[in-house]
């Protein structure tokens, strides 16, 4: 959906206003005030309120006789007003009180300090109540309750509040449960019959869907608990399915460009690249590097994700693509999250093509401005191949003379828009993307739905074993006997801070504090390190240098090393106050040992007990498997937190939850890919309705951007 001609393909007319459309002031008991009040709901529209989905139920359809009513119980009873009775209690405030009953007996019936109660009842009106029964001098009663008053010719099920199974709301301040409840009810009855039910028949008969209006009914207002999950059923699929045909459509667009450049894997830089290699490539890293080169090779833009545990070796794999595009003529551009990470790339890369000619230069916010226009004409005029940076790349003074190939690592750090920004410096560049945070497959089916995706799950030969322990605060002394257990053996150890608060300059104290700690007292054997982010590159660069010719035993650090760092000799890492990490960026700290021969250790420091730090920790300590970490990470902070999904730049999911629902994505997203296979824009006449309801769910996002890259 990036090319307007094809985008204008699938237009609507505009004169096509549903009811559901309207504001949802036009309901009763609305208005223009209380309008502004379900806006903070995100709620605008009557369409709006129907897809407002109660966070839970309430099952008061079990009616009881009064004589039946247990003290202490949350209870639903019909009753009949005998009395009603006003007073004030010794601190002057009102308590209304009724006398209902029913042929079982009676019951107390209180509100306090609601005087206007009063007003509501009458003697002889049939009620139904639900709330908790008491005891009040003896006596049983029921406080504050919920009340439903029946008309003369009312029956149960017309109920509202009471005597059915009832939804619960989110609510805001000002709007309270039943006043939602009330308007929603009226909302649906009035409109629910103007539902366009917008899937293909043979969709909903082949996964036996309900149809939508009543779905949308028995969302709201369930008749059962099994209709409730049948509704849910289908407004689930519905949103898997419509995101699915954005991706399946921005997909096919992007195999249908034969605009993208065509390289070639036959020239001198890439045959002397792949034989002056040190080692062999593992049998994930030569499956990849077949991947990448014959995306490469086509004339279809490359839009291809590269992911990998820690140490399987993306990089290299990445500098094999990069070789290709350099020796047809065409420059790189790889962008990392941090200067730290940009400059360990600019370091490995330099090494790796020490002795290819290929000129690489670095540009991040801290190259000083003198520097930063030197950097620009080279890549303006060609006179640089590789430029490694940071955001400093997306820069409106940055300009490629001929971007072939854009790298983007850690992409889940940058938006969408900083993405699509460094592709538009090129014409048509190819996008390889990395990560070394394995992707669970919902995710990888949604975020990144429309990419390729080469996947490293092997470990380069000779990798030694990782221990993972954890540790409580008061057996610090325990640990660094075990660190120095490790030092005197001629190995390197790696100490971590985490960030305290939201403030670098505190992440930097508390990590110089214990620098100096160790420095002079606990370690004052050894020749302790400190690496951290406000230092300068230089300042950075001698540091890692140091520590990297073993210059340095014991390197104090923060976050700053969580990816990029291949230290062989490094075999031990503290993690002080591990609760504080996330699960997948402890994973990542964990990767910067065990990159040699010998066994390494992983040792956690928390004392936090509570019930999401100790999953964490428990998981660390299990296993290894950095796509089985993301998996559970996913499960324990859920699709909205994990890997930063809101800047995934597609329409938000609002029912579905990838985690729960992940079999209906499956299938959703098989229908859809079909479905888009016979016809690519839904331009069938049958698929109006569909491709109607695909531009309102598209709306306000930048289709041109529903794909990752």
């Amino acid at each position: 959906m990036n090319s307007n001609k094809k985008t204008c393909k699938m237009q609507v007319k505009k004169n096509r206003t549903s009811p559901l459309e309207s504001p949802i002031r036009y309901i009763k008991g609305v208005g223009p005030a209380r309008a502004k009040l379900f806006s903070s709901l995100d709620i605008h529209s009557i369409k709006d309120l129907f897809y407002y989905i109660p966070r839970r139920y309430e099952d008061r359809s079990s009616l009881k006789k009064i004589s039946e009513l247990a003290v202490g119980s949350t209870e639903t009873v019909r009753a009949t007003v005998l009395t009603k009775s006003m007073r004030a209690s010794k601190k002057g405030k009102g308590i209304f009180q009724l006398v209902v009953g029913d042929q079982s007996g009676v019951i107390q019936v209180t509100w306090f300090n609601q005087p206007y109660m009063k007003d509501y009842f009458k003697e002889g009106q049939e009620v139904i109540f639900y709330g908790k029964i008491e005891m009040y001098f003896g006596r049983p009663q029921i406080v504050s309750p919920d009340y439903e008053i029946l008309a003369a010719d009312s029956t149960e099920d017309a109920t509202v509040h009471t005597g059915r199974i009832v939804p619960i709301y989110p609510l805001t301040q000002e709007l309270r449960q039943r006043y939602i409840r009330t308007i929603a009810k009226r909302a649906i009855d009035q409109y629910c019959h103007a539902v366009c039910d917008f899937l293909p028949a043979s969709v909903k008969e082949k996964h036996r869907l309900m149809p939508l209006s009543e779905a949308i009914e028995q969302m709201h207002f369930p008749r059962s608990s099994e209709g409730q999950a049948e509704a849910q059923r289908r407004l689930v699929f519905d949103e898997f399915f419509l995101l699915q045909l954005g991706i399946a459509i921005k997909k096919s667009q992007v195999e249908q460009d034969t605009g993208g450049i065509q390289h070639t894997c036959d020239g001198p830089l890439y045959s002397c690249f792949r034989s002056t290699l040190p080692f062999t490539l593992t049998g994930d890293q030569q499956r990849a590097i077949d991947d990448i080169t014959h995306d490469l090779v086509s004339p279809q833009r490359m839009n291809r994700l590269l992911q990998g545990d820690v140490g399987s070796g993306k990089t290299v794999v990445a500098a094999c693509a990069m070789t290709v595009a350099i020796q047809g003529g065409y420059q790189v551009a790889c962008m990392a999250p941090t200067e730290i990470l940009a400059e360990q790339h600019y370091f490995t890369l330099r090494e790796l093509f020490e002795d290819l000619g290929i000129r690489i230069c670095l540009m991040t916010s801290a190259t000083l401005e003198k520097d930063r226009e030197f950097l620009y004409e080279k890549a303006r005029t060609g006179k640089a191949d590789i430029i490694i940076g940071t955001h400093a790349l997306i820069q409106e003074g940055v300009e490629f003379r001929n971007l072939g190939l854009v790298i983007i690592d850690e992409q889940h750090k940058f938006g969408v828009m900083q993405r699509a920004q460094l592709q538009e410096k090129g014409l048509h560049p190819d996008v390889l993307i990395m990560t070394a945070t394995p992707i669970p497959r919902t995710l990888a089916l949604t975020v990144y739905g429309d990419l390729n995706i080469s996947t490293l799950r092997e470990l380069p030969p000779g990798r030694g074993s990782i221990v993972t322990r954890w540790f409580k605060e008061d057996e610090h002394r325990r640990v660094y006997e075990l660190v120095e257990a490790q030092l005197r053996e001629k190995r390197q150890a790696y100490i971590v801070y985490p960030l305290v608060e939201e403030s670098e300059k505190l992440d930097v104290k508390a990590a110089t504090a214990m620098y100096e700690v160790l420095k002079n007292e606990v370690l004052a054997d050894f020749v302790v390190g400190l690496l951290h982010g406000r230092m300068s590159s230089d300042e950075k660069e001698y540091v890692m240098r140091a520590f990297k010719q073993g210059e340095i035993d014991v390197l104090v650090s923060t976050v700053v090393i969580e990816v990029g760092i291949d230290i062989p000799n490094a075999t031990v890492i503290v993690i002080e106050n591990a609760h504080r990490f996330g699960l997948s960026q402890l994973h990542q700290l964990r990767g910067r040992v065990g990159r040699g021969t010998a066994t390494s250790y992983c040792f956690l420091i928390s004392d936090d007990t509570s019930d999401v730090a100790t999953a964490r920790l428990q998981v660390m300590t299990e296993t290894t498997d950095g796509f089985k970490i993301a998996e559970e990470d996913l499960r324990l902070r859920g699709p909205g937190e994990f890997f930063g999904v809101r800047q995934h730049g597609l329409p938000e999911l609002r029912i579905a939850n990838i985690i729960r629902d992940a079999p209906l994505l499956e299938r959703a997203r098989e229908e859809a890919f079909e479905l888009i296979h016979r016809d690519r824009l839904l331009q069938a006449k049958e698929h109006g309705p569909l491709r109607e309801e695909l531009l309102k769910r598209f709306q306000g996002v930048r289709t041109d951007l529903v794909r990752v890259s």
